[in-house]
């Protein structure tokens, strides 16, 4: 699996200490060329273009916004900061988007299971939660459809709506944890896996000298 891909634990560490250090950077260009390498690294995976230009655009307004905030009230250097601060919002988004756009939820979780030792109760807990996610949106329907029969119409804003999916959710948790104590999971006990990836050396290598990289040239060199 990921053959001609990154690993999904190596894009998190790539993630993880790019993007603590873009938090404290004041470089417009070094975001940009975090956005032009996740773009390309992107189209290396065949996203699609239009699920690419439909996040860039909705992250428009949260870049304007930042953008005209400094340029409105700003004190000092306005057009220089707004820009970093523009730039900060597409530079999140793409190195957060190398990832979840590339890799299945799934194949993220595992991998991070196997090679960064999170814990198997939290992964296969998530993993539950996210496969209940199309019953909530049946469970959803049918808690409206049966309130109108009622005479009573939910809508988004109606807390009773989320109430009783809440009860429902809580009662499949009961449900979830039953089913995993009778299929033998224990806390803490060892498994058996049949979930298996490759993660060479060299990638452990470039996560850290890309790390390093951008530390270099966003706190040393510091271009504009």
């Amino acid at each position: 699996m990921f053959t001609h891909r990154l690993n999904p634990a190596i894009l998190l560490i790539i993630m993880l200490g790019i993007g603590l250090q873009i938090t404290f950077a004041r470089s417009f260009l070094t975001n940009v060329a975090i956005v032009i390498i996740g773009l390309s690294y992107l189209l290396y995976c065949k996203i699609s273009i239009k699920l690419i230009s439909i996040m860039i655009l909705s992250a428009f307004p949260v870049a304007l916004g930042s953008w005209w905030s400094f340029i409105a009230f700003g004190t000092s250097d306005v057009w220089h900061v707004g820009w970093i601060y523009a730039s900060r919002v597409y530079a999140y988004l793409f190195l957060g988007s190398i990832l979840t756009l590339t890799v299945p939820i799934k194949d993220i979780l595992l991998s991070l299971e196997k090679h960064l030792k999170l814990s198997s109760t939290f992964v296969y807990g998530i993993l539950a939660a996210f496969n209940l996610v199309s019953r909530i949106k049946t469970q959803y329907k049918i808690i409206r459809y049966s309130a109108t029969m009622r005479g009573t119409e939910y809508h988004l804003w109606n807390p009773g709506l989320y109430l009783r999916i809440i009860i429902v959710a809580l009662n499949w948790s009961g449900d979830l944890a039953e089913a995993m104590t009778s299929q033998g999971f224990t806390e803490g006990g060892a498994r058996s896996s049949i979930y298996h990836d490759n993660l060479p050396f060299w990638q452990w290598l470039l996560s850290f000298v890309l790390i390093l990289i951008y530390f270099f040239f966003s706190f040393i060199v510091r271009p504009w």
